[in-house]
């Protein structure tokens, strides 16, 4: 039985250092403390590449990557614990591209660039060797293959390394889309995936085709409810770990316990011929 790891996104890196679970941090944040927490338990980083494009539309703005892996280096230290880092990828929503005016193909290759770049930095700074995590983009199901392949002839087999992180499924993560997305990386032998921003509802329906995932859904689902509580000093609980733990009790743990109830086996989006629809 697969077992699927689930990290709770947070804004705030301060929590490292109490979390109950794992959590997923943005570089964007954690990079602004001087004095770094000592996590309690596994996290892992995220290099905030969707904010980066979305207000930029490029990655110019942001650190270099012998920036970046100077402060992987740090958090992998001084912090500690640290799962995988995602690299300074390339999402292709529509909205994104039309922000850099690039094309999918051309987000493809920047992601695969930046992951080969950062993969060598890591390994000159001492860094344990998969700790950079390859992300695989595009929009279109057969995309995702594509950008498999890029990687294939830069010499990286998606196949062995530990993990795979799913980029540009966030906001259909609950779709047939990510379905047939999921699936046809499977297909090829691209199975310890990691889902981006996947939510309840895309857990339960594809959590089988999962390694691992992360979600900030709970901050969401506060902004729209008033305070718990005894909660004061704040009009919602988007920024409140006990609410943050809460939603994690109530909606993770069981999720996890009751997983293979619930998911959907690959073979639900396959033809008569076994390829991805």
């Amino acid at each position: 039985m697969r077992t699927l790891r689930f990290f709770l996104g947070s804004h705030h890196p301060a929590w490292l250092a109490t979390s109950p679970v794992p959590l997923f941090v943005s570089d964007r944040r954690l990079r602004r403390y001087r004095r770094l927490p000592r996590a309690a338990q596994p996290w892992a980083a995220d290099s905030g590449g969707f904010t980066e494009l979305s207000m930029n539309g490029t990655w110019d703005h942001g650190p270099t990557p012998a920036e970046y892996i100077d402060r992987v280096r740090r958090y992998h230290h001084e912090v500690g614990m640290l799962a995988w880092v995602a690299p300074q990828d390339w999402m292709c929503e529509p909205f994104i591209l039309a922000r850099t005016g690039l094309t999918v193909a051309r987000h493809q290759q920047l992601t695969v660039d930046n992951y080969l770049r950062l993969r060598d930095l890591a390994v000159d700074a001492d860094l344990p060797p998969d700790l950079v995590t390859p992300v695989v983009q595009g929009w279109q199901a057969d995309d995702y293959l594509q950008c498999v392949d890029l990687y294939a002839r830069a010499g990286v087999d998606l196949n062995g390394v530990p993990l795979v992180g799913v980029g540009s499924v966030c906001r259909r993560q609950s779709t047939d889309d990510a379905g047939r997305i999921l699936t046809n990386l499977h297909s090829v032998g691209v199975t310890r995936l990691h889902g981006f921003g996947f939510k309840v509802q895309g857990l339960q329906r594809f959590g089988a085709l999962l390694a691992s995932a992360d979600s900030l859904a709970w901050s969401y689902a506060a902004r729209r409810q008033p305070p718990l509580t005894g909660c004061t000093g704040h009009i919602n609980c988007a920024n409140c770990p006990r609410f943050a733990y809460r939603w994690h009790h109530r909606h993770i743990v069981p999720l996890l316990a009751a997983r293979t109830a619930a998911w959907i086996q690959p073979s639900l989006f396959t033809t008569t011929e076994g390829v991805a629809a």
